[in-house]
């Protein structure tokens, strides 16, 4: 990269050659990272909450990673897994089904990206059922491809001008507490919210016809929307009464994103499948999809499968980061970081009126922000501001949410005490010029 490279010069490049359909949400370029630090062409140091939408929880260029990464590219990139198969592919694949929770037999798959890992899902499932529809929820994201982007909730930006849509896709209202789509209140509703899913069997799709119910355990860029404890096994025994899949899509929210590896284990459930990726190999693109052996070994030979997926150095690097978590303890650091962070935020609501709630579970945690906590009004400007406030301070922040107006945490886990207090004393400081 020429060294004389500004943030505006290279801005001007990419305007020039890049579709606006990209989006970002800072203008500085990376010239290096480290553990919860950027660094821009021009030398600038910003502390990132933002970790890539949740893709570097053991922090930015770990040496371990690094290492693995290296070392397997000197040996070889790339001979497609169809084709000469390796070791790092199963041994990952070993790993994973140990680590991801369920007392079954599993088998693992992988992929390049979140997107594909959930298309997957839903081909094995449909596949082992030999049903057709799938139940997917009120602000779920799921990617953009053009499977994921039906499956996904939000119009605009993801789907606007890009149909028509895939079919046999439902959507059902989500456990949206704070602003519960039935109009009722915890814990007086006795979650009814998943018991609605019977209801929903009658007029939308039977459930002899649905193959799989595929649900965030966390919504991530729905607003960082976090379920009652009950909901989910609720949600579990419905879908076992019926003979559907239960899909959870862990994306955003696993690889210790919650304070556990996975965030379905706060809520004491075993999915049938699972998808992961962003944090899953440090920011190599890699994805899985893990499940039940059956379900997993259901598609006939070369049903599944793809060019890239389960690339040898990706793999080696998700090695890595599951090292990293045995050796540094680093689920123990998420929760300290966890504690921490929800300790700061409820002093931030107690002092802030613009914020109407605080939720999320470990240090994936969000603050909704409104302009009266009484109509609990979207305050999306406010955030947008506070996004870019923040940034211009040296903090990366990103918001989320239906309206915009959710303000989330996503930094690596390994962020430093001193670090994670500047980051924080910017946010606050943030807040405060919304009330001026």
């Amino acid at each position: 990269m020429n060294s004389s490279e500004t943030n505006s010069s290279l801005k001007n490049l990419r305007d020039t050659f890049v579709p606006q359909g990209p989006f970002n949400t800072t203008p500085f370029f990376a010239k290096s990272a480290r553990g919860a630090m950027i660094y821009d062409v021009e030398g600038r140091e910003l502390i990132d909450f933002a970790g890539g939408i949740g893709v570097m929880n053991v922090g930015h260029s770990h040496p371990k990673v690094v290492a693995a990464i290296k070392e397997q590219a000197e040996k070889f990139t790339h001979t497609c897994f169809n084709i000469v198969m390796y070791e790092g592919y199963v041994k990952l694949a070993e790993k994973l089904c140990g680590v991801t929770p369920g007392s079954f037999a599993k088998m693992a798959l992988f992929t390049n990206s979140g997107a594909e890992a959930v298309e997957n899902a839903v081909k094995v499932a449909r596949h082992f059922t030999k049903r057709a529809a799938v139940i997917t929820f009120a602000n779920a994201f799921h990617g953009r491809t053009y499977l994921t982007m039906t499956m996904t909730s939000k119009v605009k930006p993801y789907k606007e001008g890009f149909g028509p849509f895939m079919s046999d896709i439902y959507r059902m209202p989500y456990a949206y507490c704070y602003r519960c789509p039935l109009g009722m209140k915890y814990p007086e509703c006795d979650v009814a919210c998943a018991d609605y899913l019977k209801d929903f069997f009658i007029g939308n799709v039977s459930a002899e016809n649905t193959a799989a119910l595929v649900v965030e355990p966390i919504q991530g860029e729905g607003g960082f929307v976090t379920p009652p404890p009950e909901y989910f096994s609720k949600l579990l025994g419905i879908c076992r009464e019926n003979g559907i899949v239960f899909v959870a899509d862990e994306i955003q929210t696993g690889m210790g994103r919650t304070g556990k590896m996975f965030a379905c284990e706060h809520y004491g459930i075993e999915p049938d499948v699972m998808t992961i990726a962003k944090s899953l190999a440090a920011g190599m693109p890699l994805s899985a999809i893990v499940g039940r052996q059956e379900i997993m070994n259901s598609p006939q030979v070369g049903g599944l499968g793809g060019t890239y997926g389960g690339n040898p150095v990706c793999c080696e690097a998700a090695l890595a980061v599951l090292g990293i978590f045995e050796e540094e303890n680093l689920l123990e650091r998420s929760v300290a970081l966890g504690r921490k962070l929800r300790a700061r935020f409820d002093d931030f609501q107690k002092r802030y009126e613009i914020i109407g709630e605080v939720r999320g579970l470990g240090p994936m945690l969000a603050l909704e922000l409104v302009k009266d906590r009484e109509t609990r009004e979207p305050a999306a400007a406010e955030a947008k501001a506070l996004v870019k406030f923040c940034y211009e301070k040296g903090l990366i922040v990103l918001s989320c949410g239906n309206f915009g107006n959710v303000m989330r945490t996503l930094m690596p886990l390994v962020i430093t005490d001193e670090q994670l207090e500047r980051g924080l004393a910017i946010m606050e400081e943030g807040l405060a010029s919304l009330l001026k």
